[in-house]
């Protein structure tokens, strides 16, 4: 057993070296925190929960603890952060001074805020799971949430939206719902599920409880389904008209949730001063006698190829067909063929493709079955449009053959010498008996001053002249069997042959004079 003073001097020398290294540790340390950056000693608070938080696992709740601002350095493992129900009103860019790679989820709702920072969400960029509702938002900025490429959900419903820049969205490729009801909205957001420019993956947009007044109803009918049944719009301050009832009506045969699950939600407001309400789905009864909304069957043409889609509530199903008479399809099936979409094309087509086609879809939550008739015309198509072409040259032909019987009527010019103006030059040599009887040759021509200064008239040189003539039975017999006068004979006969011929050629005036009569004679 060791003597009292040997222990009394090993216990003083153990405390004198117990002494030395603590304050070598702490001189060490002091040193070591002055060296190591700010961000090393920040990590090192960043490991544990905040006092005025609940932590469990990887879940921070600082829920209803009357914060108005954010607590520093919360844990880097943190998954799911809660600061709803506070009165935190500004989101600045600084909130978090770390990278919280792991947080998927950010709840903020009823805080009244009124501020988004644009670099917000740039530590964040993981999130999957953003809850902005029941704040006092007014406007979204452009591209304010393009950090958040993972984002599938985003609520702000309950806020006082009324200006959404058309950018603010854009950048969300992975975002499947969106919740903008219970705003200020006054315009719809098409460019969200608009053909060229739509979110892909978005499969529900709630702009319910807003104040829109107009709805692209022509872009939405042409949607497919699977959009169409995520898609709420009641409870808007939306005009009746008949074709806000056929597309509302449409999407209610279709069993579409948006149509559905709020039917008696679905009101418009009537023409007249005290805008009343009424149900949308009912104005084909009352208000606007609008015509019921029957669902059309597939027509088509022998020869013809026709394509017939299964537009289903939900996107990427399973689809199948069955054809007319409960046949399988195969793939030994000419004529008929399963393409990418799930669509169904059929041609060329006979008579035999009549009948109903039924297309049954597999998916993950619900199976679906629908139904597609076909009519087949027993013609071809372009056997109508032959019969239509025959038709407009039938009716061309006709317009043409009644326009030509009154240009003849009533453009064909005068060639009678009874005309005004056209009258008959008796000093006409070659009018006589002997030579205008009946003539198709030249026999008025030019006789210069004696014919009336040139001979102007519409008679002058005809390339033909027809002449009808009524003979005198008296002065041919008078005449039948005599000689021509050459000279010879005596001036008694010839001043008696003088007199006839003057008669005669007021016989022949008198006689053309008949042929512009109601019955005209043509040689």
């Amino acid at each position: 057993m060791p003597a009292p003073d040997m222990v009394d001097g090993q216990l003083s020398g153990s405390r004198c070296a117990i002494e030395g290294v603590s304050i070598k540790g702490l001189f060490a340390l002091l040193v070591l925190s002055l060296l190591l950056p700010s961000g090393a000693t920040t990590s090192s608070k960043s490991g544990t929960c905040h006092k005025t938080c609940l932590c469990a696992s990887n879940i921070v709740s600082c829920s209803k603890m009357n914060l108005t601002g954010i607590p520093m350095a919360f844990p880097r493992y943190t998954a799911v952060l809660d600061l709803s129900f506070n009165q935190i009103s500004k989101l600045k860019a600084e909130w978090t001074p770390v990278k919280l790679s792991m947080l998927h989820s950010l709840l903020l709702s009823h805080n009244g805020l009124t501020f988004l920072s644009s670099e917000a969400f740039l530590y964040v960029t993981q999130l999957r799971y953003l809850d902005l509702s029941s704040n006092g938002l007014k406007i979204l900025e452009e591209f304010i949430f393009e950090p958040l490429e993972h984002l599938e959900v985003l609520l702000l419903y309950n806020n006082y939206i009324s200006q959404i820049d058309r950018t603010a969205f854009s950048s969300l490729n992975s975002l499947q719902k969106l919740y903008l009801s219970q705003n200020q909205i006054q315009r719809f957001p098409l460019e969200l599920v608009k053909e060229r420019n739509r979110l892909e993956k978005l499969t529900l947009l709630d702009v319910s409880t807003n104040r829109l007044k107009l709805l692209p109803i022509q872009e939405l009918q042409v949607l497919p389904a699977w959009i169409k049944n995520g898609l709420y719009f009641h409870n808007n301050p939306l005009p009746c008209s008949c074709e806000l009832y056929s597309m509302l009506a449409r999407w209610h045969r279709q069993e579409l949730s948006s149509a559905t699950d709020f039917r008696d939600d679905h009101t418009c407001l009537l023409p007249g001063a005290q805008k009343e309400k009424a149900l949308t789905l009912e104005l084909n009864k009352v208000h606007l006698n609008c015509s019921t909304v029957t669902i059309l069957d597939e027509e088509a043409y022998l020869e013809q190829f026709i394509r017939l889609g299964c537009d289903t509530r939900q996107r990427y199903m399973l689809k199948s067909w069955v054809l007319p008479g409960n046949v399988q399809l195969s793939s030994g099936n000419q004529s008929s063929r399963v393409l990418s979409d799930g669509s169904l094309q059929v041609g060329p087509i006979t008579l035999e493709d009549s009948g109903i086609y039924t297309c049954y879809a597999v998916g993950e939550s619900f199976n679906e079955t629908l139904y597609v008739t076909v009519l087949v015309h027993n013609a071809t198509q372009a056997g109508g449009q032959e019969g239509m072409k025959t038709a407009y040259t039938t009716l061309v032909g006709c317009l043409a053959s009644a326009m030509m019987v009154l240009i003849y009527l009533y453009l064909t010019p005068c060639r009678c010498i009874c005309c005004p103006g056209q009258g008959l030059d008796k000093r006409a040599p070659g009018d006589s008996l002997h030579s205008s009887i009946l003539s198709v040759s030249p026999t008025h021509e030019d006789t210069g001053p004696e014919g009336g200064g040139g001979g102007g008239g519409a008679f002058d040189k005809p390339p033909f002249n027809r002449h009808v003539t009524y003979l005198d039975p008296k002065g041919l017999l008078e005449q039948n069997g005599r000689l021509s006068p050459c000279g010879e004979e005596d001036e008694e006969w010839q001043e008696e042959d003088r007199g006839r011929q003057e008669q005669r050629r007021k016989s022949d005036a008198e006689s053309l004079s008949s042929v512009c009569s109601d019955t005209p004679i043509v040689v």
